[in-house]
């Protein structure tokens, strides 16, 4: 007969091989420092991305409808925070299902989700705070903007708190006064949409490293980038005029 003692090394033993199998620790097994450190980095770096996808689907999906779907900037917009709803609702869901047990979609998605999602839209497309402009004249501009670059700008200023924004609409008269040649197709110009399609970004006092983040957000959204000097070290954005 099997003592009890063999019985509880075998299990032991056993565990210890399922757990190399699986790669999760057997029970009762003490997790190491460094163990325990990668997966709360782990678990971080997953939050993180839960976090900042409604709002790069709100700029992707307007940015595409915009540009490759002919969709009028208005009815992008629209579409994009329509998708952002839906996800949205659908992490409340998730979260009420964990914590309650059940799911009351319908009161979610009137009384969480659309006033989060029509919320965010209005501040992004109205406010601008005058730490991120270079003076109250960009500020002043800042609604002459295209919709879909302000909500973008936005969506990036909740992650990069210093960025700077040094020049938004223009007019032929202000090249001269800025030492450069008049640019008859510059899109800081007012387009026949009753918008400007382009805005400069300070990149002077920035590391490198973080200017190529922000150039590659810009671009992922599907806008233009151009780092040139022209009056100074700039990021150029623009959204294409369909």
């Amino acid at each position: 007969m099997v003592s009890p003692d063999l019985k509880l090394e075998a299990l032991g033993d056993w565990a210890r091989i399922e757990s190399r199998i699986t790669g999760q620790p057997a029970p009762g097994a003490a997790r190491r420092p460094a163990d325990l450190a990668a997966a709360l980095a782990t678990a971080a770096g997953q939050l993180a991305v839960l976090a900042v996808l409604p709002f790069l689907v709100l700029v992707r999906v307007a940015s595409s409808l915009y540009l490759h779907h002919h969709a009028s900037p208005w009815l992008a917009l629209a579409a994009g925070a329509g998708c952002t709803f839906g996800l949205v609702t659908a992490y409340g869901a998730w979260v009420s299902h964990r914590l309650t047990g059940r799911v009351r979609l319908l009161a979610l998605a009137r009384r969480v989700a659309l006033p989060l999602v029509v919320a965010y839209c209005g501040y992004a497309l109205i406010y601008l705070s005058s730490g991120n402009a270079k003076s109250d004249r960009v500020r002043a501009y800042y609604t002459s903007l295209h919709p879909l670059l302000r909500v973008a700008l936005s969506t990036w200023i909740l992650v990069d708190r210093d960025l700077l924004i040094t020049d938004l609409t223009r007019r032929p008269a202000d090249y001269p006064a800025m030492g450069l040649p008049v640019s008859d197709g510059s899109l800081h110009y007012v387009q026949r949409d009753g918008y400007a399609h382009a805005v400069d970004l300070r990149t002077e006092g920035r590391s490198g490293v973080k200017n190529r983040v922000v150039q590659a957000y810009f671009w992922s959204m599907g806008f233009a980038t151009l780092r040139h000097l022209g009056t100074a070290d700039h990021l150029h954005v623009e959204l294409p005029v369909r």
